[in-house]
């Protein structure tokens, strides 16, 4: 086999991971009179970044700390922004709360990991600055605000706006790592994933649309490390290049959103890319008032299991006619953010129908 050529792509920080160290550095500030410069914080995987400071100021009763986001390779609109976290004391027993400074928006319409109202700061980097109060401070009520400068205009450039998310950007992050974002050498990387598990004989392989997905489908059918190929936002790279080398079956897996817009057509499922069609999604399940659904969260809130299922057939349906007559079997898995399975269509051969 013919080795393709490898690109390393440079990682990056999320800003719920630049918030997270601002967060300890200041707090380190409010207690004990000094500024954590450089910053060590500890990710959801157990991956121990160090950060300088960028920024740093106190008064009374609180203090801030900002870190300069690095991207790495990954062209994110925010690469180069700095995030700010204040520090100070919360009310009694309101243990650690959050709320948004300029250039950080606020959720507007439901669908969302957070609710409406909400400082637009997801639940992961809420998870990791709660912790750091809880590993520094014990016990201590802190309110925590998170500011990024020129954030207004930057969430100009993304789908903030139309997600419902007014004012500013959200603080994202699931594992804390931005993984740089690059079409040939990810499709590549899919590609040798196809050949090595081809070589090794495999005949059920698995491509999925995030880390979530991928645990839950491997635990389902129990299959190896590398059965499983990174998929991501790329289902026509994987496909194109498995209808040209099959295996005997392969597994889809993927949240609602991803799904839905697989199910719909989209083989390309970045957000820049391509969108759920809700007046289709309405007209599908007889349910009009989908079309004015915000999220594929939002629409599977109000349709419920039904739409979970025809968005298993439907991207089922999809991805056997991009596979063509290759002879590949196709079955597919609908997650939620928890990782509980919404739906499945098809079944793997020698195993019993879901």
């Amino acid at each position: 086999m013919k080795d393709l050529p490898k690109t390393e792509l440079r990682r990056g920080w999320t800003t719920g991971t630049c918030a997270t160290a601002a967060v300890r550095a200041a707090l380190a500030r409010l207690r004990a009179g000094f500024f954590l410069d450089p910053v060590t914080i500890t990710l959801p995987k157990g991956e121990t970044p160090v950060f300088p400071l960028a920024h740093r100021g106190a008064g009374d009763g609180w203090a801030e700390a900002g870190v300069t986001k690095d991207a790495g390779d990954d062209p994110d609109v925010t690469h180069g922004c700095l995030v700010i976290a204040r520090v100070a004391p919360g009310a009694p027993g309101s243990g650690v709360t959050f709320r948004a400074g300029g250039g950080v928006g606020h959720v507007t319409k439901p669908g969302l990991p957070i609710a409406v109202g909400e400082p637009a700061i997801n639940p992961v980097p809420r998870q990791m600055m709660a912790g750091v109060v809880e590993a520094d401070a014990p016990g201590a009520d802190i309110e925590i605000t998170i500011s990024i400068p020129g954030g207004v205009e930057l969430a100009a450039k993304t789908w903030n706006p139309r997600l419902g998310i007014a004012g500013g950007l959200s603080v994202l992050g699931t594992t804390g790592v931005v993984r740089p974002f690059s079409c040939a050498a990810w499709i590549a990387s899919i590609h040798r994933g196809i050949d090595v598990a081809r070589a090794d004989g495999l005949a059920h392989v698995a491509g999925c649309t995030g880390a979530t997905s991928e645990a839950v489908v491997q635990a389902l059918h129990a299959l190896p490390d590398h059965a499983m190929l990174d998929m991501g936002d790329f289902a026509g790279g994987l496909l194109k290049y498995l209808r040209r080398h099959p295996v005997a079956h392969i597994t889809i897996g993927g949240g609602i959103g991803k799904m839905t817009k697989l199910a719909q057509g989209a083989l390309d499922l970045h957000s820049a890319r391509s969108q759920v069609d809700f007046d289709r999604l309405a007209a599908d399940l007889s349910q009009p008032d989908l079309a004015t659904a915000n999220t594929a969260l939002d629409a599977l809130a109000r349709a419920g299991a039904e739409m979970a299922d025809l968005v298993a057939a439907s991207a089922r349906q999809t991805v056997e006619a991009a596979l063509g007559e290759a002879g590949v079997t196709v079955d597919t898995v609908v997650i939620d953010r928890a990782g509980t399975i919404l739906a499945r269509s098809g079944a793997v051969p020698g195993l019993s129908a879901p």
